[in-house]
């Protein structure tokens, strides 16, 4: 990867990665740190990332990245409110996304990444079983469980809108 590819890479994919994080997390500094962080490794390991790969391969950076943090977050056992300023606005009624972001509180890390991950960002389900080290079958199972769950918390969308 030249450094040329590495900046068109940036400009590509930042705002990206950062979304991804950032709905995880609901703390903008810490998403920030996060895909810095995942920008370095890319710069540093440039001799040996593809191109072609370089956006699953800040996503799988990020995806781990974050764990780490929430892993440190929960030995730390940090509480912390966040404003609604530090949440990602969408054209969306204020009711309905209240109610989405607490039904995606009740997801596992894992769940919650495979939602934003699929429905989100469109990632396929190979590309996402590379990013979170698991199978496609996983994938798909995970992926059903966390929407079966998602559905039992919200109910049905007649009732939130």
């Amino acid at each position: 990867m030249t450094e040329r590819d590495y900046n068109d890479c940036v400009d590509a994919h930042a705002d990206s990665v950062f979304r991804f994080i950032l709905k995880n997390l609901q703390h903008t500094e810490d998403a920030r740190d996060i895909v810095q962080t995942a920008f370095e490794k890319m710069w540093k390991n440039r001799d040996t990332v593809v191109t072609e790969t370089a956006k699953s391969y800040l996503f799988t950076v990020a995806y781990h990245q974050m764990i780490d943090h929430i892993r440190k977050s929960k030995r730390m056992k940090l509480t912390d409110t966040f404003s609604e300023e530090s949440r990602v606005s969408r054209d969306v009624s204020p009711a309905l996304k209240r109610e989405l972001e607490m039904a995606l509180q009740q997801l596992t890390p894992l769940q919650k990444s495979l939602i934003l991950l699929k429905d989100y960002e469109g990632y396929s389900y190979d590309e996402i079983g590379k990013i979170t080290a698991l199978n496609p079958s996983q994938v798909k199972v995970y992926l059903h469980r966390a929407r079966l769950q998602l559905r039992d918390f919200v109910g049905k969308p007649e009732n939130i809108i």
